[in-house]
């Protein structure tokens, strides 16, 4: 058993951080075809964008714990809701980065991962959003958060370890060409709500309240971020 995980070990770490041949062109098109078929349309929308609340409450989360936050807790909600409560100061550079991590998160994560695949660690990228997912299946609050963070952790889990080479990278580049096209979805519709008088204590809201600073300068932020994230990362993506 012990030379058995001897060798297992580095092959595994092996495994881990080499790389992985790119994929054709043509399967870098097509999964961004597909990414943009469940982020276009609203009915499908509607469902696909429970992953996004996942990046987007799993990016609280993380920039509360990274500020020194005490995080107790993180809830989904089938509306695509979700909320995450920390402890901590009410107002402050922690509190601020982590009312700002939201929408910005689905982005920038599919921006990390752009990076990963175009340097070829298509599996490095799969066994860390799996290990992202677990972790923040430790905080979550809700039997629908639970059941949406196994689903996700599950699809990432059984691609890593049964899918072929063709199949992780297909699967790794549509989540994150998903993530990119996602998060640009969403402060869109943030903007629509505070134009019809809705959405008073969104994060733009609360930003604006922690800062003094405009909601519609944060918005711009979130904006800004999702759209130059879409840029760069689908440049690498069809560069790499």
């Amino acid at each position: 058993m012990d030379s058995l995980a001897a060798t297992a070990l580095p092959d595994l770490w092996d495994r881990l951080t080499g790389t992985q041949p790119d994929p054709d062109l043509w399967v870098v098109l097509a999964t961004a075809g597909a990414a943009l078929a469940v982020v276009v349309p609203h009915p499908v929308w509607r469902i696909s964008r429970n992953a996004v609340t996942i990046a987007h409450e799993g990016g609280h989360g993380l920039v509360a714990l990274l500020t020194g936050r005490q995080l107790t807790g993180i809830r989904l909600h089938s509306d695509t809701s979700g909320l995450t409560v920390s402890r901590g100061k009410p107002y402050g550079l922690g509190m601020i980065l982590t009312a700002a991590a939201g929408y910005t998160a689905p982005s920038l994560l599919g921006l990390g991962g752009a990076a990963l695949l175009a340097a070829g660690r298509i599996t490095l990228l799969l066994w860390a959003a799996t290990a992202l997912l677990v972790a923040m299946l430790v905080m979550i609050r809700n039997a629908y958060g639970v059941l949406t963070v196994v689903l996700a952790g599950g699809a990432f889990l059984l691609v890593s370890w049964l899918a072929g080479p063709q199949v992780q990278a297909a699967f790794a580049y549509a989540v994150v060409w998903f993530l990119l096209f996602g998060g640009v979805r969403p402060p869109f519709e943030l903007q629509a709500k505070r134009s019809g008088g809705g959405a008073g204590d969104s994060d733009a809201d609360q930003l604006s309240r922690l800062t003094h600073v405009p909601a519609g300068l944060w918005l711009f932020l979130f904006h800004a971020v999702s759209l130059c994230s879409l840029i760069g990362g689908g440049r690498w993506l069809l560069e790499g």
